[in-house]
């Protein structure tokens, strides 16, 4: 693996409030963070913590109150629309907890969609969306539909998909919650072998504190705020069965 690169993600001072009625509420509450390049990180906090809507504004999906947030150098917040929907295209995998496979598509179909909006000629398409699938042990159903898949086999097609168009992030928004504990820990495992082996950052949402330990570092977040910042357990056996 290439070596990491300093701050390749810089969050400073990010605050996103609401208004319910007269009343403000706090999702992030001045958080800053930095990220390293092929880094795989775990966002890890209860319902209501602020952990999807920090994803959501380092995807650009989401504007915050006030903070910066730089990718790679590059100031994201203030972009326009069409600039972030580029940003995302060009640089950005997501993973979901709910598959949102197109249930009409087969497995080869369904990795090669997000090629189509990069120009990418069919026999490429075909090509790379068949080279994710044998990458993630799905090559033998490749011509399989989503209901004929199991929802680990799904979620491995969802991968396949993100990674596809070769993201430098990869955002995962508790990409096993529908999963079993042995299937989860199957779908880590491959997800971080792909991303050590590509130099990809990852940046996963999970509520589960024994998944969130496949991550390199944990960032525990509470009330908007980042209350602690650990490495996680699983890290070096991990690397060690890769």
């Amino acid at each position: 693996m290439a070596a990491a690169k300093s701050n390749f993600i810089e969050i400073k001072d990010l605050y996103k409030v609401y208004r319910v009625g007269s009343e403000k509420i706090h999702a992030l509450d001045g958080i800053s963070l930095t990220i390293e390049e092929g880094e795989f990180c775990a966002i890890v906090g209860t319902s209501g913590s602020g952990k999807s809507t920090l994803l959501n504004m380092l995807a650009g999906l989401e504007p915050p109150t006030k903070g910066s947030i730089k990718i790679d150098g590059r100031e994201i917040v203030g972009l326009k629309e069409n600039q972030l929907v580029a940003f995302r295209r060009e640089h950005v995998g997501f993973i979901f907890q709910s598959f949102n496979l197109i249930p009409t598509l087969t497995a080869k179909e369904n990795v090669a969609l997000p090629l189509t909006f990069q120009g990418v000629s069919k026999a490429q398409r075909n090509k790379r969306a068949l080279a994710l699938l044998k990458q993630t042990g799905l090559y033998d159903h490749k011509n399989h539909k989503p209901n004929q898949l199991s929802g680990g086999q799904q979620q491995r097609v969802g991968i396949s998909r993100a990674l596809v168009v070769d993201p430098e992030i990869v955002f995962a928004d508790e990409p096993t919650g529908n999963l079993d504990s042995a299937t989860s820990a199957e779908i880590l495992t491959m997800m971080r072998r792909i991303s050590r082996e590509k130099n990809q950052t990852i940046i996963m949402v999970t509520h589960d504190d024994h998944l969130a330990r496949f991550a390199d570092r944990i960032i525990r977040i509470s009330d908007g705020k980042i209350t602690h910042i650990e490495e996680g357990d699983l890290a070096h056996e991990t690397e060690a069965e890769d």
